[in-house]
């Protein structure tokens, strides 16, 4: 009965028959009233002194009296009676229909075309990244999309930045360190302290394009007594060429009363464990960063102020903004023939959401008139508050484009 009810949905089975007074007969039950029934009820007729025929020389021979078991018209057209055997479904059937909706998946599957292009392209593409190299490396994966790219259509030192930003907090994550959701320790969180940039240097070998796929490692390694050091790597996950190096140096403060503090033990033990010894991937610029003022500048941008969209969770404006900020004051002409290839900066004190900020640049190894065929050129940078007090000094070196990278519409 269980098997009749599981198929009955694929299989339809008929219902009994009623009789005409309207009361159904059971099923396995004998009805003996047809041995007296019309020449025409379509049951069986039987004649009396029923035996069996005998065969004489393999021939049936009749005998008189015998029984005759003849079927009508009607009985013939009726339906076999219902038995478990016979209500249980046709399985070939059903294995064919079956069968048949596989093959029908299969072949839209196979018509569908998910396959990537280019091996990279399976590597991480939707996760946060993992931890290689004995847990002491963070690796993240980034597909370079159409609105990262600039009017050269290449990748803009911000989105470069970006990137860095984001393997920084998603190894705290991974870790298991992240306390409050954006880069403290559960210890940090408890004492109120966060993490702020001091200093950092990046050097650009190469920018990636729309559509390329970049590879990014990073790792902290110890900074002083009270410091800590964040490396990054970019690679090109197709070539495995270097594309950009970075460094920085980074300090605790404590966000109630935005003063500088020492790393607590409790801290220090959450954050050791993860320090690589090594040295940093790339080497110190000792240059001194000059600081530049209304008469030693050559270009000075004013007015500008954060959005709301420039501030992050600890209601500050983010880092990458103020590279941002520090290009505006850069010529025009010199950044649609140069591009960036170096940067050092020192940040002095952040900014909030109602500051009003200068960006100041002075430019040096070439005639200001000439920046467009000018080969190497340096730039001394500050971003300040409208009081003067200092944001960001910075130093950025540039080199000539290549003529493909220019004077061409995307």
């Amino acid at each position: 009965m269980v098997a009749t009810s599981a198929t009955s949905s694929f299989f339809p089975v008929p219902s009994p028959s009623l009789d005409p007074n309207g009361k159904g007969n059971k099923i396995g039950s004998t009805n003996f009233s047809g041995l007296n029934s019309a020449p025409n009820s379509g049951r069986m007729k039987v004649k009396p002194n029923a035996q069996a025929p005998p065969k004489i020389n393999g021939k049936k021979v009749g005998l008189p009296g015998s029984v005759e078991i003849v079927k009508t018209d009607t009985e013939m057209s009726q339906p076999a009676p219902r038995t478990f055997i016979n209500q249980l479904p046709d399985w070939s059937m059903l294995l064919a229909a079956i069968t048949t909706i596989f093959l029908a998946a299969e072949k839209q599957w196979m018509m569908l075309d998910w396959k990537p292009r280019r091996s990279d392209m399976l590597m991480d593409p939707f996760g946060i990244g993992r931890i290689v190299q004995d847990g002491l490396v963070f690796r993240q994966n980034f597909s370079i999309r159409s609105y990262e790219i600039g009017a050269d259509r290449s990748a803009s030192i911000e989105t470069v930045m970006n990137h860095l930003q984001e393997t920084a907090l998603n190894h705290v994550k991974t870790a298991g360190l992240l306390g409050d959701g954006f880069g403290s320790t559960p210890e940090m969180f408890k004492k109120n302290l966060i993490w702020v940039v001091t200093r950092m240097q990046v050097v650009v070998d190469k920018y990636p394009t729309w559509g390329d796929v970049v590879e990014v490692d990073t790792w902290v390694s110890q900074s002083g007594k009270n410091g800590m050091r964040r490396d990054w790597q970019v690679r090109d996950c197709n070539t495995g060429e270097t594309l950009t190096r970075a460094s920085s140096v980074w300090v605790m403060m404590n966000k109630l009363t935005r003063r500088l503090s020492k790393i607590p033990e409790e801290v220090r033990g959450e954050i050791e464990p993860y320090f690589v010894n090594s040295d940093p991937v790339i080497a110190e610029d000792g240059r001194k960063l000059t600081k530049l003022d209304d008469k030693t500048a050559d270009y000075v941008r004013s007015g500008l102020t954060p959005r709301w969209s420039d501030l992050d969770v600890n209601q500050h404006v983010n880092n990458v903004k103020y590279i941002g900020w520090i290009l505006e004051s850069a010529p025009v002409g010199m950044m649609e023939r140069q591009k960036l290839k170096s940067m050092t900066l020192e940040y002095r004190r952040e900014c909030g959401r109602d500051s009003v900020l200068q960006s100041l640049t002075a430019v040096s190894g070439c005639d200001i008139g000439n920046l467009g065929t000018a080969g190497d050129v340096e730039c001394q940078h500050l971003l300040r508050l409208e009081d003067g007090a200092e944001v960001v000094r910075g130093r950025t070196e540039w080199s000539c484009k290549t003529p493909t990278t220019w004077g061409t519409t995307p």
